[in-house]
């Protein structure tokens, strides 16, 4: 009896998804779409079209600092007055790095990392049909892209966008008159960031409760992937850090435009004082690092969860220390939230409150190390596949050790006073936050890009983006540690002024080629990206070999992930390499009585049936 009414049921759903699926119009099914898998893929596609706009533009100023005496007026066409007499503009010089690091850091690194990953493994890694509120989560897109727009628009502005840096720190940000990116570039800026914490903290409220309420039979917190961990955490963080930065500019605002002196005191411009008084731009400064710390890990971990997932798969062995590694996610977490005052050094902050952030700052490096070390013994004796997708995560753990050993040395007050200010800090993130998430995000890519377009990126190409963009990244960030010991000091224009800096040039010249040709790197990635998409080979059903929920729906997920009834889970997904198994993988879903080969779950013999019919 309830065998038949199960079948029932399934029936009836299959139906009712039957119904549905033909009442959806385009509209309905690819732009405004409730499927977490479309969003995913929205903010992927979104994610990259932004990470080419900020490479571009890291790129202008590239070419400022390596060939200061470089005759730029064939950009005229395209940057119109911003090129003047030749030369970049100095005012867009500080409008390029602006727009640089808010499009890196929060529309490519955030949105379009965890973006597009959260929304695209939560529910299929946890055996649920979509989110918790699709709506919701549709929305979540949706403000991001608003969001996105208002910052797109900044840039054609006749003042030009925001120019106070991507931190903003007033007076700056905080006097619309100060200077040209500081009047309605700058609005734009707040606005479109404000709009920007709304889909964040949609996104996260939506991937908490998903995971905590809709996890299938038998997937318990012991039994998630890493992934899932990694998101989670990263969701609680947003939440709990974004307010903040909302608070920050809405502050700011207040400054801007009702008279309020929340960051001013004692201000003069061309002679004149202004009114505001009693107000501090350290207050700010405390508001927006209190997010921008744990932002750093916001970016990080699902890059970190990612890379957990592809070394266990491409290892062929189960992920060293699981538990230790989600204590160490755990441990992130908390200290992320109490280290934010190591960017203030040099504020002029009491030194014994330096001390104490100075040594919270390095106990940070203990639950990194675990991750480091357990990344490293998985891989040892490992049955290694090199897939561009291992290769990838491979090279974030290299990137994660290096720049993580250079946030050690800058962990120190007193050594962070000398360097703070100079390249030696821009190389230090760009390593261990910039370079080793966009590691993360393409190695996700080239690892889940048979489960989203259900066809194959092609590996040689995937190679060579990989070894031009690993060997590119430290010819351009590795040089400028020395420099940065050596005073190279950052923000600056041009160096050609100052006799101490002129011995530097050549190696700015380097850095500025090396960043020119990996930047170029990426066109490989766009291509075989958009051509596989509609010419890839068609993948398999589990072509990795991988145990995790995802791998047993079929090629073509439709919406509902699975046809019929939602699979049970049975073990931990890193169930590889196992003494007496007749497979080198055992998928979640079967039984612990059970080998893979002799009594697969119906599902995933289902679904074979199906690719070969």
């Amino acid at each position: 009896m309830s065998a038949t009414a199960t079948i029932s049921a399934h029936d009836i759903h299959a139906h009712e998804h039957e119904h549905d699926h033909h009442e959806l119009n385009f509209v309905q099914k690819y732009i405004f779409s409730e499927d977490h898998k479309v969003i995913s893929k929205q903010f992927l596609i979104s994610g990259l079209i932004w990470a080419l706009i900020g490479g571009g533009f890291s790129i202008l100023f590239r070419l400022q600092l390596g060939f200061p005496d470089a005759n730029l007026e064939w950009l005229k066409p395209i940057l119109g007055e911003w090129i003047q007499n030749g030369k970049l503009d100095p005012s867009f010089y500080l409008a390029l790095v602006t727009m640089h690091g808010t499009i890196m850091v929060f529309f490519v690194l955030t949105a379009g990392l965890s973006g597009t990953f959260s929304n695209f493994l939560i529910p299929l890694q946890i055996g649920a049909r979509d989110m918790a509120s699709g709506f919701l989560n549709m929305l979540s897109y949706w403000f991001f892209f608003v969001s996105s727009m208002l910052m797109f628009v900044s840039l054609f502005l006749e003042t030009g966008p925001a120019s106070g840096g991507w931190v903003i720190y007033p007076p700056l940000s905080a006097l619309p008159q100060a200077m040209s990116g500081s009047g309605l570039g700058m609005t734009l800026w707040l606005c479109s960031m404000a709009i920007f914490i709304v889909s964040s903290l949609l996104g996260s409220i939506n991937y908490i409760t998903t995971i905590i309420n809709m996890r299938t039979n038998g997937m318990s917190f012991t039994r998630l992937p890493l992934t899932i961990w990694a998101f989670f955490i990263t969701a609680i963080i947003g939440v709990l850090s974004f307010p903040v930065l909302f608070s920050a500019a809405l502050l700011l605002v207040f400054d801007r435009s009702f008279g309020t002196s929340f960051y001013l005191s004692e201000i003069y411009i061309g002679g004149e004082a202004l009114h505001n008084m009693g107000g501090s731009p350290i207050l700010f400064q405390h508001l927006f690092w209190f997010l921008g710390h744990p932002e750093v890990y916001i970016v990080l971990l699902p890059a970190l969860g990612i890379t957990s997932e592809i070394i266990a798969t491409n290892s062929r062995k189960p992920i060293f220390g699981y538990r230790a590694m989600i204590g160490s996610i755990l441990g992130i977490a908390f200290l992320s939230f109490i280290v934010w005052a190591h960017h203030m050094f040099i504020t002029g902050m009491n030194p014994f409150l330096g001390s104490v952030f100075m040594f919270l700052t390095l106990i940070i490096a203990v639950p990194s190390a675990v991750k480091a070390f357990n990344y490293i013994a998985t891989l040892w004796r490992g049955n290694i596949v090199f897939t561009p997708a291992m290769l990838f995560s491979i090279g974030l753990v290299s990137l994660f050790i290096s720049g993580g050993l250079t946030g050690i040395i800058l962990g120190n007050s007193a050594l962070d006073i000398q360097l703070h200010d100079t390249y030696y800090v821009v190389a230090h993130f760009h390593l261990v936050m910039g370079s080793a998430s966009f590691f993360g995000f393409m190695a996700g890519v080239y690892h889940w890009f048979p489960k989203m377009f259900g066809r194959m990126m092609d590996e040689r190409l995937g190679y060579v983006h990989f070894w031009m963009t690993f060997i590119g990244v430290y010819m351009v960030f590795f040089p400028m540690h020395y420099i940065g010991i050596a005073g190279f000091p950052r923000r600056y224009y041009s160096f050609t002024s100052y006799d101490a800096f002129s011995t530097f040039g050549d190696l700015n010249m380097f850095i500025s080629v090396a960043a020119i040709i990996t930047f170029s790197s990426q066109m490989i990635f766009g291509f075989n990206f958009f051509y596989s998409i509609f010419k890839g080979r068609r993948s398999t059903q589990n072509p990795w070999k991988s145990n995790t929920l995802e791998w047993t729906t079929p090629v073509n997920v439709g919406h509902g992930n699975w046809e019929g009834e939602i699979p049970s889970v049975y073990r931990w997904p890193y169930d590889y390499s196992k003494p007496g198994a007749e497979s080198d993988f055992i998928p979640q879903t079967v039984p612990l009585n059970h080998t893979p080969e002799s009594n697969l779950p119906h599902e995933i013999e289902d679904a074979k049936s199906e690719i070969i019919h």
